[in-house]
């Protein structure tokens, strides 16, 4: 089970929010690098990175962070004498030119999420693109699929939108329960592990962690495929704390996270 920081970008700053609303937006650093630097110092092996600005506007707007997060990973693998941690990156990705300026700039893995739902002969032509380095984000609340930064509702279902994408290449499925996220209420296990026994792709839970007690449900129910959980709020403000929780989560799990391309 790999435990992944979210780094939250908002005008520039690392940012958590409340069930998605930008209005409910408090800033965690003004200084992203330095906070991916935190996570790194703190175990993380990889990042989640996303342009709140671009999931609205539907095109990049935080790159010039992005590229210091990135150059942070490269500098502390020498420092460290280690391979970099992948990093992942959603957030405003309509077109494939801005999916090989970013996987050219040192992203690793492109998160698809309202244009994969809109447009998903662009997915289809992505995967096709970038075999192995795009994954789906699926946005949802009540089981129905959530697009445009969460604003708008689709009414598509989840379970046959995954199984549709599977089919595409993709690499993974990131779930958020979006009227779980950044309200540390737990984690919607049920929905997760649904979908998780619906797809052969490696399912990311996200949305509603918040303790340590969170993470081992979630390791109860790795055997259906849920490989990996995104961590906001809870270890901003420090109700989980990820080295602990990493340790714990390799532990119940005999030491099987979310694998990396080993080619």
């Amino acid at each position: 089970m790999l435990l992944i920081p979210a780094i939250d970008l908002k005008d520039g700053h690392c940012v958590r929010l409340k069930q998605g609303d930008m209005d409910q937006a408090t800033v965690f650093s003004e200084e992203p690098a330095d906070m991916a630097r935190h996570w790194l110092e703190q175990g993380a092996r990889r990042l989640h990175l996303v342009d709140l600005n671009g999931a609205f506007a539907g095109k990049p707007k935080n790159e010039a962070a992005i590229k210091a997060i990135i150059k942070t990973v490269r500098e502390y693998a020498e420092e460290t004498d280690t391979e970099e941690v992948p990093v992942q990156l959603g957030g405003g990705i309509r077109d494939l030119d801005t999916i090989e300026r970013y996987l050219n700039a040192g992203i690793s893995y492109i998160i698809i999420g309202t244009a994969a739902v809109k447009s998903p002969g662009f997915l289809a032509d992505a995967c096709s693109a970038f075999p192995g380095q795009i994954i789906v984000g699926i946005d949802a609340k009540d089981g129905k699929v959530a697009t445009d930064g969460w604003s708008k509702m689709s009414g598509h279902d989840v379970i046959d939108l995954a199984q549709k994408f599977e089919g595409y290449g993709i690499e993974a499925i990131i779930y958020t329960d979006i009227g779980r996220d950044g309200m540390m209420g737990g984690v919607n296990i049920d929905a997760t592990v649904k979908l998780a026994q619906a797809v052969s792709v490696p399912v990311i839970a996200s949305g509603g962690v918040h303790t340590l007690s969170d993470v081992e449900a979630l390791c109860d129910v790795q055997d259906e495929g849920v490989e990996g959980v995104i961590c906001g709020r809870s270890i901003y403000e420090g109700t989980l704390d990820l080295f602990s929780a990493q340790e714990r989560a390799d532990e119940l799990s005999g030491d099987l996270v979310y694998e990396e391309d080993e080619e």
